[in-house]
């Protein structure tokens, strides 16, 4: 059974992350994620890469995941 922690440690193995929260109860997940790699990228290709990072994990372990990807500055922006 996937838990929080494991799925935080899948994403920061994939990708370099500035803030990473993982909350869930083993089939559904929620994730703010903040990264240097999100700049530029529209949010559906944030998505696709943490997606791509998650690879087979998404469709055989994590049932739902809810992401909010940020990058650096918006992180900063939000946090006052």
């Amino acid at each position: 059974m996937v838990t929080p922690d494991l799925l935080r440690g899948y994403i920061a193995a994939g990708l370099s992350c500035e803030h990473l929260e993982v909350e869930g109860d083993g089939r559904h997940f929620d994730a703010v994620i903040v990264s240097d790699a999100f700049e530029g990228k529209r949010p559906v290709q944030r998505h696709q890469i943490v997606y791509a990072v998650l690879g087979d994990r998404m469709r055989e372990e994590v049932h739902a995941l809810s992401m909010k990807t940020l990058t650096p500055g918006e992180w900063a922006a939000r946090q006052g």
